[in-house]
This record gives C-alpha cells, sequence and structure tokens, in this order.
C-alpha cells in the first residue's frame, strides 16, 4: 500500500479513492466490452460463455491499465497538475463527461423533437452530433468540480474554447 501511495504521490487517505476508482471503472468497461463481444461470437447461453467473459475480460483489463500509463506518462508534464492521482482523477471526469454527453443527447434531440423517424439519418445524426459539443462543455466543468478537479477543467475549456476561435464567449 505504501508504493502504491508513493508512486501517486497520496498523502492523505481519501486520495487512495482515485486508483482504487480508476482500477473498478477500468474493470468494468473490459467486462462490459468483454460480455458485448459474446454477441459477435454466438456465444451467450453456451458453456464457453463465462470462460470467453473472464478470459476477455482480463486481456482487456491489462490492454487497458497498460493505455492508460502510457497516457499518463504522455501527458504528465503537459498538465499542470500537483499530485500524480489527480491526473487519475482527471481521466475518470472525461470518462464520464463523454459518456454522459452521448447518452444525453438523445433524449435532448428527441425532446427537440426531431427523431430519426421524422428527419434524414444524416440531419439526425449531424445535429446529435452537434448537440453534444455544447453538452460535454458545461458537463466537462460540473463533474470535474465534483471531483475537485474544477480549476483545471475551468483552464481546459478557456484553452479550447480560445482556439476554436469562441473565445468571446469568456468574456
Amino acid at each position: 500500500m505504501q508504493k502504491l501511495k508513493q508512486r501517486w504521490e497520496i498523502q492523505e487517505n481519501w486520495q487512495i479513492l482515485f486508483p482504487i476508482l480508476g482500477v473498478l471503472l477500468v474493470l468494468l468497461t473490459s467486462y462490459t466490452i468483454a460480455r458485448s463481444l459474446l454477441h459477435l461470437f454466438n456465444l451467450n447461453n453456451t458453456i464457453y460463455e463465462w470462460i470467453f467473459t473472464a478470459g476477455l475480460t482480463i486481456v482487456l483489463y491489462y490492454a487497458m491499465i497498460k493505455f492508460f500509463l502510457w497516457c499518463f506518462k504522455k501527458v504528465e508534464n503537459r498538465w499542470k497538475v500537483d499530485y500524480k492521482w489527480e491526473m487519475i482523477a482527471i481521466f475518470i471526469v472525461f470518462a464520464i463527461t463523454g459518456s454522459a454527453a452521448g447518452k444525453l443527447a438523445g433524449p435532448l434531440v428527441h425532446w427537440i423533437g426531431l427523431d430519426d423517424e421524422n428527419v434524414p439519418g444524416m440531419v439526425y445524426w449531424t445535429l446529435r452530433i452537434l448537440l453534444i459539443f455544447p453538452i460535454y462543455q458545461i458537463l466537462l466543468v460540473c463533474i470535474g468540480w465534483l471531483f475537485g478537479q474544477y480549476q483545471f477543467f475551468w483552464n481546459f475549456e478557456k484553452k479550447m474554447l480560445k482556439r476554436m476561435g469562441l473565445g468571446s464567449f469568456l468574456r
């Protein structure tokens, strides 16, 4: 446990929540992907279902952990954070925000009255993707605040909007 605390620069016991949450979310994601691939190989309701799921979950988990550790090394010097455990929190916020924005765009498009039944598919998906952008921007700051990373995400938003030529919205 001490080695984990040193590696992620954890000073307080509550900060251990982020590495644990990160590991659990990667495990859940690996399991979800493995379960969805069962349909691809027609292994549902067979004797091999759980063997396939467990094996693929382990392989995906290992690959994702390796990928995320590689990502941490790439952004470690670019992101201005005080402690390494904050990078885990930031990655979790990005994951939750992206998923939530994608999920919320569907009901919002439906609420506006634009369904794929009454508008052409290309128009529907274009509008849905365009709606994801503002939802994502708002959620990024809000969820970042919940995870204690408000300042990082507010600075991230300002920089992104300025690069897109939308810096005038910040005034």
